[in-house]
């Protein structure tokens, strides 16, 4: 497979700008927001949990100590819960807590509702060319720090 020619800078900046207010307003739906090191570690423990402190700490790229506090001040909500590895009994793993997950479900489907009522104010061709951009999206970040010329698709 050839390689695109590099894309124009500018677009680049448009496009990650755009990226980063929508990501923004769809927090904003949340009336609790979180901090942003919590908030990524609630997604991370959502996606892979339960999962241990150490690997929370690698996914989020922080220190061992300061993901201790981020999963304290999230058990302190109660969020989250230590769960023991049935496998290993000397580990314990974070995963949801059952308010945790309702909390979870409750700001999807706001942040769903808002973006919908958005998405219906385009015209056809609008909504089609960024519903089309979903599945490049999702390749683009789909595996973090993997090559993401190895997920395009194959002519």
């Amino acid at each position: 497979m050839t390689p695109n020619r590099p894309p124009d800078p500018a677009r680049v900046a448009r496009l990650s700008l755009a990226v980063t207010r929508l990501a923004r307003v769809l927090r904003q739906q949340e009336k609790a927001r979180s901090a942003p090191a919590a908030a990524a570690a609630l997604a991370t423990i959502v996606r892979d949990g339960p999962i241990t402190l150490g690997e929370l700490a690698v996914a989020e790229g922080v220190s061992r100590s300061t993901m201790t506090k981020i999963v304290r001040n999230l058990e302190r909500d109660g969020v989250i819960e230590r769960v023991i590895d049935p496998d290993d009994r000397r580990v314990h793993r974070v995963g949801l807590s059952g308010r945790g997950r309702r909390g979870i479900d409750v700001y999807r489907s706001k942040r769903n509702l808002w973006l919908a009522e958005q998405l219906s104010l385009l015209d056809d061709d609008a909504l089609a060319r960024v519903l089309d951009a979903v599945d490049v999206l999702e390749r683009l970040t789909a595996a973090e720090g993997s090559d993401p010329v190895s997920r395009a698709p194959q002519p």
